[in-house]
């Protein structure tokens, strides 16, 4: 696909797919809290962090591939749980589970998929792991849980940084919901975006696939807000697997849940779309490793955007980092080629950097980081 050919960054990815995108669709990817300074603000401490070159070093071999629990992934970065990904373009969802199978690499399946968890880890070849909302009066709760154990998932990411749904001016702005609430504005802006349109309606409006059939409702804007300790520890006691706890901006909330058995902690300000004076979640990934010691698993999601990211949060003490919107954008622009070439630009990216360090591995990068 031409449009594909055009990809060479992230930054490339979203401004293609701003054309193509209804304004509704693309805001709602795009949007953060409040005026989205706290995204910004977080995309600049990346930014600005400097990274420092070594020469006459043999960096002809360099390896991508980093030890993931029990297992070896052959990229350094993953694919974050993201809801409603089919409104990028059809068929999102299995292209990055596709992704993911091929690359042995998680892909994170969201409570509020647009394909079902059943589907998603067949389609990953189990490389899946499924993300979930402590929601209501944990009915739903407790009925995901069990069907993610049935289907295979050994790992569970609990999304704890959502207590009410952060305010999204540009997703009220363009009156987005889920399901859709199609009015006056909303049927202009489809009718200006033809392509996105029509391959929608011949593929379908997508839906929240875990929740399909009678009787089964998810409520997005639903208040989590009685989510606890307490909870968290029946829900340790409910999950035989592993347990990652993603949303922790908080170095005091990172020791505690390692003390009360989470097998891992993620670092994300959930992509700037929860609070908007939240602290740069990058600074605090290296606050919070050097509180968690160097043996226990530390993720990182928020604002990656290129390969130097990706060696950026290793460097800051990351053992895995996932990507979220770039994604999204690169299939919207091109679809699967889409996907592959982003992709293989960020992997291409990464491996670049580390030659320009002297480094030959995705290991020991802390001594990467330069005092200007």
């Amino acid at each position: 696909m031409f449009a594909a050919r055009e990809i060479h960054s992230s930054g490339d990815a979203r401004r293609l797919a701003r054309r193509r995108l209804p304004w509704m669709v693309f805001d709602y990817i795009d949007g953060a809290a409040g005026e989205g300074h706290g995204e910004a603000l977080n995309r600049a401490a990346l930014r600005d962090l400097r990274l420092q070159p070594r020469i006459l070093v043999n960096v002809t071999q360099r390896d991508l591939g980093v030890s993931l629990f029990d297992h070896d992934a052959k990229r350094p970065f993953g694919i974050s749980p993201m809801g409603m990904c089919n409104l990028s373009t059809p068929g999102a969802d299995l292209m990055l589970a596709r992704m993911a199978a091929k690359h042995e690499v998680p892909v994170g399946v969201s409570t509020v998929a647009s394909t079902s968890l059943e589907t998603m880890i067949e389609e990953a070849d189990g490389h899946a792991w499924f993300q979930l909302y402590i929601s209501g009066d944990g009915s739903s709760t407790q009925g995901l849980v069990k069907r993610a154990q049935a289907s295979g998932y050994r790992t569970l990411v609990v999304t704890l940084d959502v207590p009410e749904v952060g305010r999204r001016p540009r997703e009220l702005r363009r009156g987005f919901k889920m399901p859709f609430k199609i009015g006056p504005g909303q049927f202009i802006d489809f009718a200006l975006h033809p392509r996105w349109s029509l391959a929608t309606l011949i593929k379908g409006r997508p839906e929240m696939a875990n929740f399909a059939g009678p009787g089964n409702t998810f409520d997005r804007t639903e208040s989590r807000a009685a989510a606890d300790w307490a909870k968290l520890e029946s829900l340790r006691q409910q999950w035989p697997g592993r347990l990652v706890v993603k949303g922790v901006l908080s170095v005091e909330d990172a020791v505690r849940l390692k003390d009360a058995g989470v097998d891992g902690v993620q670092v994300s300000s959930h992509g700037g779309r929860q609070l908007d004076s939240a602290p740069p979640p990058i600074l605090i990934l290296k606050r919070i490793r050097q509180e968690v010691g160097a043996e226990y698993p530390l993720f990182y999601d928020s604002g990656i955007r290129s390969g130097e990211d990706v060696v950026k949060a290793y460097a800051m003490g990351a053992d895995f980092v996932f990507l979220g919107r770039p994604l999204l954008f690169a299939m919207a622009a091109g679809g699967t080629q889409g996907l592959s070439q982003l992709w293989n630009v960020i992997s291409d990216e990464t491996s670049l950097t580390l030659a320009q360090l002297g480094k030959t591995s995705m290991s020991r990068l802390s001594d990467t980081l330069a005092e200007c």
